[in-house]
């Protein structure tokens, strides 16, 4: 089937794409994706989307969005895109199972993964006291003790924010020796509230009804093992952007995020897209999401309207 538009993902970007090309009457397709509506379903409360003085779970967030996307003429697609062939105008997009779709526009909003250590209690934990995003979740352990796992600038960039909430954070790393620039090591150095565990290697995260009780770690140098106590646990070990698929068809970054010609959702092939954290590793957050697949929404609508006039014409 061949639609106006397609949007490759349903978290805050993809979603809010789908609200403004609905409203377009462009009657966008989604395509959901192996995590309907991104991480935020892994969330519990969001305090910091605006317009919601209350907060709000985030699978709710997700759903309300979801509805609103539906409500203007919206369709959803579950589905996994394998493969997506740019050579060529229509795009066609293949999917899991041997389906075939083609688009005038692809709007890509498949987000970044967290990286994982994939110790027991890990998963199962997340937003119950396991988290990926210190901005996100560190207003709710104000005056307890928090563990931050890496060793690179992000770790002590989340250990220092952490610090104005926690009692305590203690940051832990499998070596002895920091990734981390010197100027952010020094930084979380100089913090009083930071501690260290280095050269421990995570082994499990334990719990218990109530949430979180702390992270076991083997000491590297002697063998033996213990439990560092926490109410938090922070993984700061990185993000990989869902790119995958796209088989190198697109210019990235460094640590492969898609680039974006600057102040727009513009990739380097003319009618293809991209917005949400697929595009974005400074930010990475539900509202800056929402707001770049609006970008995405307006820039999709207008290519198609030139090239839509463009065809009539050189007819």
């Amino acid at each position: 089937m061949h639609h106006k538009s397609i949007i490759i993902g349903t978290g805050p970007a993809g979603l809010t794409a789908a609200i403004y090309l609905a409203r377009a009457s462009m009657e966008p397709l989604v395509i959901e994706g192996i995590q309907p509506g991104g991480q935020l379903t892994t969330t519990t409360e969001v305090d910091n989307f605006p317009g919601f003085p209350d907060g709000i779970m985030g699978p709710e967030l997700m759903d309300n969005m979801r509805k609103q996307a539906l409500r203007f003429g919206a369709k959803i697609q579950s589905g996994r895109v394998t493969e997506v062939d740019m050579s060529k105008r229509p795009f066609t997009l293949f999917l899991e199972g041997g389906g075939q779709l083609t688009a005038d526009s692809i709007i890509i909003s498949t987000g970044a993964s967290a990286k994982k250590l994939g110790i027991p209690g890990e998963s199962e934990n997340i937003g119950k006291g396991v988290s990926t995003c210190a901005t996100c979740d560190g207003f709710f352990f104000r005056n307890k003790k928090i563990i931050v796992i890496g060793g690179g600038d992000t770790a002590m960039e989340e250990a220092q924010f952490l610090t104005r909430f926690a009692s305590e954070v203690r940051v832990v790393h499998r070596r002895d020796d920091l990734k981390a620039s010197k100027i952010m090591q020094d930084h979380a150095r100089g913090n009083e509230k930071v501690v260290w565990s280095l050269n421990r290697t995570p082994l499990e995260v334990e719990a218990g009804p109530l949430g979180v009780k702390g992270l076991k770690v083997r000491n590297n140098e002697t063998g033996e093992e213990e439990l560092l106590e926490a109410d938090g646990i922070f993984l700061a070990i990185g993000h990989t952007p869902n790119t995958g698929f796209l088989g190198g068809q697109l210019p990235t970054d460094e640590l492969g995020y898609l680039q974006v010609i600057p102040g727009t959702s513009k990739t380097a092939i003319p009618g293809v897209f991209a917005c949400g954290d697929v595009q974005d590793h400074i930010y990475r957050q539900a509202i800056t999401s929402a707001g770049s697949g609006a970008m995405a929404a307006l820039d999709a609508e207008r290519y198609n309207s030139v090239n839509a006039v463009a065809l009539v014409s050189s007819k």
